[in-house]
């Protein structure tokens, strides 16, 4: 058993993992010790050499069938948690970044944000805060389910042993999981900003009113008239191949999405998982780490201590707001396309050529604080909550 200076800042949840893991290590008995592999989603480094687990220990095979349904309901979890944590907050940095004509006069500021809150809750009351949540959880319980399953496999695949634990490895395992996610969940994506952009009073926007206004809504024509024959022949084939309605416009800013989720994702999960090995660093770990939490037959590492955890997914949600913003505020603006502006579907350069045109740099930049209030506590959120779903859930 641990010492109790081990467990005075341990809150509720964390004296009751340590008790349910303290059972864990009677059960186990004098099995033989080794050092698990210190990232938190290492599986089987070194397992195969150990003795047969414990009952309720037991080792799940990370390609199973059970492995695969626990670690995607452990992601949408974590998911869920996290948005329903930062709501408001979402609703309020999408009309900033979009530029909503109602709401563009508070970006920029300290003081803006919380007059942005107060005149929504006048208009519209708690609900108005939490305008497009249900499309919000509708998205997001599969996408962050398919990011933490898909990541599970692909680093799986990726990484075999502790020597290849590499920034680079960990960063491309994260942007792959981040793009298999969006290919999958993308169009309710593009719904929930809708909702979250609609500020009218007078008009009451559902889920059902919003699908069908989006894909009813065509695209203005182009506003450039080539004067080369052949280059005015081949945009009017393009423009005549291309779908000016329907459900091609659920797709509106998917490529900046694509290329964003690659340093977001990407630097998400290496930022996390570094940060958890420095938190299990012998020195630190005794004022980190939750004793007796490790299941060394399956690989895995002791459990952070709730603040430990926090920070971590903290410290993951700064650093990757901050390298994949730019293209965040791109995707938002092409999203709304059919509400703002002329009507007529942009690409990416000529939307960053309207942002700096009108703002400068700083337009790319736009509601970059909040953006901060609102990632790192959701991304401390998601990791805290799906690294504890999935020592409930046995994995």
């Amino acid at each position: 058993m641990s010492s109790p200076a081990l467990r005075h800042d341990a809150s509720p949840t964390d004296t009751h993992i340590t008790r349910l893991a303290d059972r864990h290590s009677d059960m186990s008995g004098s099995s033989s010790t080794k050092t698990a592999p210190l990232c938190p989603t290492d599986h089987g480094a070194h397992a195969h050499a150990h003795e047969a687990a414990p009952s309720g220990t037991r080792k799940v095979d990370r390609k199973s069938y059970e492995y695969l349904v626990k670690s995607g309901i452990a992601g949408g979890i974590a998911g869920c948690a996290a948005k329903t944590v930062v709501g408001p907050l979402d609703r309020v940095k999408i009309l900033f970044q979009t530029q909503n004509p109602q709401f563009a006069k508070y970006s920029g500021s300290w003081a803006g944000f919380p007059t942005a809150v107060r005149d929504i809750y006048l208009q519209a009351g708690m609900q108005g805060l939490f305008k497009g949540h249900s499309a919000t959880l509708l998205r997001i319980f599969p996408y962050a389910g398919i990011k933490f399953l898909a990541y599970e496999q692909i680093r799986a695949r990726i990484i075999h042993s502790n020597a290849q634990e590499t920034p680079g490895r960990r960063f491309v395992s994260g942007s792959l999981a981040g793009m298999v996610s969006v290919f999958f969940t993308y169009p309710l994506e593009v719904i929930r900003v809708r909702l979250a952009f609609e500020t009218r009073a007078g008009e009451r926007s559902n889920l059902g009113s919003i699908v069908r206004k989006i894909y009813g809504e065509r695209a203005a024509p182009p506003s450039h008239n080539p004067k080369n024959p052949l280059t005015a022949t081949a945009t009017h084939a393009v423009e005549k191949l291309t779908p000016q309605s329907g459900l091609s416009n659920f797709f509106r800013g998917f490529t900046p999405t694509l290329l964003g989720m690659i340093p977001y994702a990407g630097a998400s999960f290496l930022a996390h998982d570094s940060m958890s090995d420095v938190m299990r660093w012998p020195a630190l770990a005794p004022y980190t780490v939750l004793p007796n939490t490790g299941r060394e037959e399956a690989g895995k590492p002791a459990q952070l201590r709730y603040w430990a955890e926090l920070s971590t997914g903290g410290i993951a949600g700064f650093v990757s707001q901050t390298v994949s913003y730019p293209l965040e505020v791109i995707r938002r603006r092409m999203q709304v396309g059919g509400v703002v502006g002329d009507g007529h579907r942009l690409g990416i350069a000529e939307v960053a050529k309207r942002i700096y045109v009108e703002r400068g740099w700083r337009g790319y930049f736009v509601g970059l604080t909040i953006g901060y209030v609102k990632v790192v506590p959701m991304v401390a959120t998601s990791f805290f909550v799906y690294e504890r779903a999935k020592f409930y859930l046995g994995i």
